[in-house]
């Protein structure tokens, strides 16, 4: 039964993935038909993280009151009747509308799976789980195509997605009796479940906390920069085709969703914290490639160097997160992690863009070494204050 639910766990991590890329794939499309700005994309995907940033925060108190299932299918099911919104919409303010029960729906379930399985399985399960969300983001703007080629529209390819989230949805509801089981694991059966959710000053004031908040800011701040303007700097300081460049830019997802395949099995040998010193080894390495004036081949052997460099970072702090700051305590900080990581990803690629427009996009590779820096500086500063602090309530 618990490899039962870890199968339905793995489905779970691939619905989360679906739906990330279908706004970049059918957009192209839809803000013709609603005769707005190009831009206007970044409006809904900011009110889309902004639920997730709340739904997250919020993750710590909703688990402790619901359990893990009921939150996870009640989260899933919220998704799945926004992403019907979607395929029903016919203007751009309705698709902002249906924006926030997306978010809302997506962070809950983000933060609340991946405690359970940082809780209950082992890293390399970890691993493998967000190589999962990896192919569910990958098979979206497959099935969004399909509806597209098929002049089917894109509203088609939004309910294609919705109706895999509905029987996702059902299935994760038959299946609450194994969650239930495994309910005593997840409280402590110490009186954990009584507790009361931790506010967010509480959060902020645990040791290590503000650290590894920092820390997850700063990894997806990185990974979402460098997916981001990667193209745009092949093209304006390389040189390369748009289309070429296309290509290079994709090999930098390749490779997280490669790497984090690979990762599942490195953990069998290496713990979490040195998952993540390879990791950032890895990713100082391919962007040092970057810098190199040695035409298309550094370039591409640096994306692919620091895609695979990013694979295990996310991953190993979110499973190494109970051993650090203790189970009774990993949801929460779980949470606000995540909550960081939605800032980063919404800040910093913008922030980029202000340089690249104002200064030069020659600054992408520095860009990424200064957040990769800070990374490294919170991450190894985080380490002594959760061991010392373990230390103090072992005496």
């Amino acid at each position: 039964m618990f490899q039962l639910l870890l199968v339905i766990i793995y489905l779970a991590f691939i619905s989360l993935g679906l739906p990330d890329s279908l706004l970049g794939s059918a957009w192209p499309v839809m803000y013709q038909e609603f005769s707005v700005p190009v831009s206007y994309a970044g409006a809904i995907s900011m009110i889309i993280a902004a639920g997730t940033i709340v739904s997250s925060l919020q993750s710590d108190r909703l688990t402790k009151k619901l359990g893990t299932g009921k939150v996870t299918a009640f989260s899933v099911l919220m998704t799945a009747v926004a992403l019907f919104g979607f395929s029903v919409s016919h203007s751009f303010a309705a698709l902002c509308l249906w924006a926030v029960p997306y978010g809302l729906g997506a962070g809950s379930v983000d933060a609340s799976l991946n405690n359970y399985v940082a809780l209950h399985y082992a890293s390399r399960h970890m691993s493998w789980l967000h190589c999962m969300w990896g192919v569910g983001a990958s098979l979206g703007p497959y099935i969004m195509g399909y509806a597209l080629a098929g002049g089917q529209g894109w509203n088609m390819g939004y309910r294609y997605i919705a109706i895999l989230q509905v029987v996702l949805t059902a299935i994760l509801l038959f299946s609450l009796p194994l969650w239930k089981r495994r309910a005593a694991d997840e409280t402590g059966q110490s009186g954990e479940e009584n507790k009361k959710p931790l506010s967010l000053r509480q959060i902020v004031g645990i040791p290590g906390a503000k650290e590894i908040m920092v820390t997850f800011f700063c990894y997806c701040a990185l990974e979402q920069t460098a997916g981001l303007w990667a193209s745009s700097y092949l093209v304006l300081q390389r040189g390369l085709t748009a289309e070429t460049a296309a290509g290079f830019a994709s090999l930098f997802y390749i490779g997280i969703t490669a790497g984090r395949a690979a990762g599942g099995f490195l953990t069998m040998k290496l713990n979490d914290t040195r998952m993540i010193r390879l990791g950032q080894g890895l990713i100082l390495c391919g962007t040092l490639c970057l810098l190199l004036p040695f035409g298309e081949i550094t370039a591409l052997t640096g994306l692919v160097i620091a895609g695979l460099g990013c694979a295990p970072i996310y991953p190993s702090i979110i499973h190494s997160t109970p051993t650090h700051f203790g189970a009774d305590k990993s949801q929460a900080m779980i949470g606000v992690q995540m909550a960081s990581a939605y800032v980063g990803t919404c800040l910093m690629p913008p922030v980029f863009g202000f340089l690249a427009n104002h200064i030069s996009v020659s600054l992408y590779p520095a860009f990424l070494l200064v957040i990769l820096l800070l990374m490294v500086v919170m991450h190894e500063k985080m380490l002594p204050i959760v061991k010392a602090e373990k230390k103090g309530d072992c005496l």
